[in-house]
């Protein structure tokens, strides 16, 4: 995950995070390039996970906003991911959120770079 003190501008205050947390974790709300919604954004990298979780008020973020936030809170030569978690497993907490997850210790299996 980037250093997110580069982000501070963007920051709101979050009881869970300390209040505005760190260069790891905190709560973010944003424009991205191409839309007029404000995106609130959640970081974090506890677990042995980096998560970054992506929600408006009215809509699902599109994939060129996901590929934008992804830009924003991941290294350039970093993998980040969308689950599609088995039906049992599914958390639904808001309606028009999307994560993406990087794993600290295992490397992402990947399809061959011609398939993607």
């Amino acid at each position: 995950m980037r250093d997110l003190t580069k982000l501070n501008e963007f920051r709101i205050p979050h009881p869970v995070f300390g209040e505005l947390g760190d260069e790891f974790n905190g709560v973010f709300q944003l424009r991205l390039n191409g839309s007029n919604l404000l995106f609130s954004i959640i970081a974090s990298n506890g677990g042995g996970w980096d998560h970054v979780s992506v929600s408006t008020d009215c809509r699902c973020p599109k994939w060129s906003e996901m590929c934008q936030v992804k830009e924003l809170f991941f290294k350039d030569d970093e993998y980040a991911i969308q689950y599609h978690p088995e039906k049992g497993d599914y958390v639904d907490l808001h309606p028009f959120c999307l994560h993406l997850w990087r794993p600290h210790k295992l490397e992402v299996p990947r399809p061959p770079k011609m398939f993607i």
